[in-house]
């Protein structure tokens, strides 16, 4: 689901709520104003399910939220304060948004060179074997001409030509998978700046949600754990867990011996001592400022990197082919001379 419509779907709802409007009335309401899709389907049928008698907990269980909203409504639910949870619910995911959009740009410019140079390999590959290539050795040969040096070593690369559009589809696969799969995004992504601090700065923002909601250190940490989907980071969460259960109290000694999660990040948790929920509040912040700025500079470093390698690819491959012509320029410049 679309994180922007889900966060303002969330802040309607609670203004509804805190207006005194039922909870099932509110969410019929907004139902009627939705465009139709997954989310629609969702609300409408724990609408239905609430309206029938459901308990909170039974009717959000098959419904498709994430589990950091489910978790969140129920102890919403049980403070007697839903329309508070809904609004921190609804900042959560407008700045998972925010990163997550401007990621998305950092990505799609790439992702569209790639794609253009493969279809260029594809039909200079194309052109060489099916139109161009069957008939210039022989007829040069022929005609007794001496080849010029280019042509000799562009001829012999453009036997094996189909291996350019080949590996360039397969680069362009391998880099749709890492943006579209979470899996893939969880493995390669992380390793990047950008992407590991926006990383973090959901995992500051989960943990100081959940804190700030009642819920404690321990049970936080394992439900974040579980919608984490960078195995390192997981890694050291679930590390902080051992940590926890084994009676540690302290989150500078919970967290330390980290792979993944950074001594900064550890250094300001910590120094809001007992306020952990503020700790986690200022952590997701810094992070999140981070991860926005080293957006904001890649973007202006791909879009140079990847138009020169756009231009490296159709230069390289346009010079194999028009070398190709060399030997029926020096006949034209010997016919001349004649």
């Amino acid at each position: 689901m679309k994180h922007d419509e889900f966060a303002f779907f969330n802040e309607q709802l609670a203004a509804m709520l805190r207006d005194g409007i039922p909870l099932e009335g509110a969410l019929r309401r907004l139902c009627q104003e939705m465009r139709a899709g997954a989310l629609r389907d969702n609300l409408q049928t724990l609408e239905v399910d609430l309206a029938r008698g459901t308990p909170m907990g039974a009717a959000l269980a098959p419904r498709e939220f994430p589990e950091l909203y489910k978790k969140m409504i129920l102890v919403g639910v049980k403070s007697g304060d839903l329309p508070g949870s809904l609004t921190m619910l609804a900042d959560y995911f407008q700045r998972q948004n925010q990163i997550w959009t401007r990621l998305k740009s950092m990505m799609t410019y790439p992702l569209i060179v790639m794609f253009v140079a493969f279809l260029i390999s594809l039909l200079l590959a194309f052109m060489w074997n099916c139109v161009i290539g069957p008939s210039f050795k022989d007829m040069f040969a022929g005609m007794g001409i001496m080849m010029p040096g280019a042509t000799i070593f562009a001829f012999e690369t453009l036997q094996s030509i189909w291996i350019f559009p080949v590996a360039l589809g397969l680069l362009f696969g391998f880099m749709l998978s890492v943006v579209f799969l979470p899996a893939m995004r969880g493995k390669i992504l992380w390793r990047l700046p950008a992407f590991k601090e926006a990383t973090i700065a959901r995992v500051a923002a989960s943990l100081n949600l959940l804190l700030k909601n009642g819920v404690n250190l321990p049970e936080a940490v394992g439900l974040a754990k579980e919608l984490e989907n960078s195995p390192a980071v997981a890694a050291d969460m679930r590390r902080w867990e051992i940590k926890l259960a084994a009676g540690t109290a302290k989150f500078s000694e919970v967290a330390a011996g980290n792979t993944m999660i950074p001594p900064m990040f550890v250094w300001i948790v910590s120094g809001a001592g007992e306020n952990l929920a503020a700790g986690f509040q200022r952590a997701a912040e810094i992070y999140h400022s981070r991860a926005i700025y080293r957006t904001e500079v890649a973007l202006f470093s791909v879009l140079p990197i990847a138009s020169l390698f756009l231009g490296a690819v159709v230069i390289s491959q346009a010079f194999l082919v028009l070398s190709m012509f060399l030997p029926m320029i020096a006949m034209i410049s010997n016919l001349s001379g004649n």
